[in-house]
């Protein structure tokens, strides 16, 4: 049964989205140009969740499972519009040929419209991703005057193409790591720290003070701190804006939040996990510097802990050790593999282990979530919710929540809680798989 009480008022999706990509690299180019294969039927939107998922309804008795593109508003594909900011010149057909994500006959096929797609300038400061370097960068007297560019850029894209809403996914690269300070502590202390250049704001949160101000949704592809801030926090819950985060939980990690709650359903004991990568696309070689390298360390060493939760099961995982490297190696190009080494341990205390050999395509994995967020988070502004949406944690490594909150990174808890928000939405009753009702 409906139940309206609970059903919150959600706007159409009428007229075209703009989707805002800052970063044209590997990732953006590669959704980009799958979600143009998708609308001329060369491909199926194989990973996306808006697009192929499925939602039940009711109980199980009632057979009723829609597509969730069928359930709740979500934008057509067809009125996707993109944007985006690079620190390279070059058009996104060039920068997916250079990726080399794509094979050249998709890119051929796809060809003339991303040759349309020329980047803007970015906000770009080598002291925050030393491993890059582009002449297709913003030059301003204050990071209040570059917030002040890229808010130019955003209104006149949707005045150019007529656009309803707008929604920015983060899909650049990781900084330098950095703590919050006094500078992010509130609206005012942010906005004085862009009047003066303060060197705790790097770009990523200045696109994202850009985007919340402009009353856009904002979602954070990586580990920086970008909007994870209690200033961009208070600024988006005053201007109504959803925000999230933080690094779109791909290859090793998301094999990482499958298994580890098998581990701790079942109650097996982890001695130890270490993880190893090796990549060479743009992400591999900015992650070369140790300082980006603490940034992602940081998002990637946080999930075990809070899924296992050694301080309730000290005998389990109180002595777990847990590594992750990152090597950058150029042959394997964005075709990232993750080695996983896992002892774990059972009855009496015997030992066994796991080994997982994940050869992964990166931005294959990547580029449905970035269709998936893009479209979640506009309907959460369409639905009148702003501020941090943790429903959304099911797409992230580390995952946005209100303070003193700890972060879920069970996958499977996720996607009930993604799937719940949605049935609460559209006013129907949450699931929670009791089933005592089937034999009573």
């Amino acid at each position: 049964m409906k139940n309206t009480a609970r059903g919150r008022d959600i706007r159409p999706a009428e007229g075209k989205l703009g989707v805002l990509l800052p970063g044209m690299g590997a990732v953006a180019t590669t959704f980009v140009a799958g979600v143009e294969a998708i609308r001329r039927g060369l491909s199926r939107p194989i990973g996306s969740l808006t697009q192929m998922g499925t939602i039940r309804l009711g109980k199980r008795t009632e057979n009723r499972s829609p597509r969730i593109a069928d359930f709740v508003p979500l934008a057509r594909l067809d009125d996707v519009v993109f944007a985006g900011w690079d620190v390279y010149r070059d058009n996104a057909f060039e920068a997916a040929r250079k990726a080399g994500v794509l094979s050249p006959e998709h890119l051929q096929q796809l060809r003339p419209f991303l040759e349309t797609l020329r980047p803007w300038p970015a906000v770009f400061d080598p002291a925050y991703v030393k491993k890059l370097s582009g002449e297709n960068v913003k030059k301003g007297a204050s990071k209040r005057d570059l917030a002040d560019q890229l808010l130019a850029d955003i209104e006149g894209f949707r005045k150019e193409q007529k656009l309803s809403r707008l929604v920015m996914v983060w899909c650049g690269s990781t900084e330098v790591y950095r703590e919050a300070g006094e500078v992010h502590s509130t609206v005012e202390n942010f906005e004085r720290g862009l009047e003066q250049s303060h060197p705790d704001i790097p770009p990523s949160m200045i696109y994202a003070y850009a985007a919340i101000k402009a009353g856009i949704p904002y979602a954070n592809g990586a580990p920086n701190l970008s909007a994870d801030v209690p200033a961009l926090v208070e600024l988006a819950r005053r201007n109504g804006v959803p925000i999230g985060g933080k690094d779109f939980k791909t290859g090793q990690t998301l094999m990482k939040t499958i298994l580890a709650p098998g581990f701790k359903a079942r109650l097996l004991g982890l001695e130890g996990w270490f993880s190893t990568n090796i990549l060479g696309n743009r992400d591999g070689e900015v992650l070369e510097d140790p300082e980006s390298f603490k940034t992602k360390e940081v998002s990637k060493l946080g999930v075990l802990e809070h899924i296992l939760q050694p301080h309730l099961y000290p005998d389990l995982y109180g002595r777990m050790h847990h590594a992750v490297r990152i090597n950058y190696y150029p042959p394997r190009g964005d075709n990232k593999e993750g080695w996983d080494a896992i002892d774990i341990f059972g009855w009496m205390g015997y030992p066994m282990q796991i080994k997982v050999d994940f050869l992964c395509r990166d931005s294959i994995l990547a580029a449905p979530l970035v269709l998936d967020l893009a479209l979640f988070f506009d309907l959460a502004a369409r639905s009148g919710m702003s501020g941090i949406q943790e429903w959304l944690s099911f797409y992230f490594k580390s995952p946005m929540t209100a303070p003193g909150l700890y972060p879920e990174h069970d996958l499977f808890i996720q996607l009930m809680k993604l799937k719940n928000t949605l049935r609460h939405l559209r006013g129907e009753e949450l699931i929670t798989h009791l089933g005592l009702e089937y034999y009573d």
